[in-house]
């Protein structure tokens, strides 16, 4: 792997900037927007994604970086079991839109996840 030199070139980091893009549009384009509890929550779990990819990264230490790099699976997988009720509880929403976000949320935790394993291996 090469050197990162800031968070913002990181795949992982990307992918979560781009979940919340599409989770933003998704709730502003359909009958969540009218949610507000759950709305915002999703919108939270999914800005939470990146954020603590880039939070992490810019703590300066390896250990740290992994710590926020779980975390922020963990929001990736908030998101995922907020858009599985969402595809029960809104059969209006595009299923095809639902799978490819649930799609996205997958690759920000297989990602991170291959750089968790890149920080274990230097013996983090």
């Amino acid at each position: 792997m090469g050197v990162i030199r800031k968070f913002e070139d990181l795949d992982s980091w990307k992918a979560g900037k781009d979940l919340y893009v599409q989770i933003r549009s998704l709730v502003n384009e359909s009958s969540l927007k009218n949610e507000y509890y759950f709305r915002d929550q999703l919108l939270r779990a999914a800005l939470s994604v990146s954020n603590n990819i880039a939070e992490g990264f810019e703590r300066g230490g390896d250990k740290e970086f992994r710590r926020f790099l779980i975390i922020s699976n963990g929001s990736a997988a908030e998101v995922k079991s907020m858009l599985l009720i969402i595809s029960t509880v809104y059969p209006d929403l595009n299923p095809s839109h639902i799978k490819d976000l649930l799609t996205l949320a997958q690759k920000c935790i297989n990602l991170n996840k291959g750089l968790i394993k890149y920080l274990n291996s230097k013996g983090v």
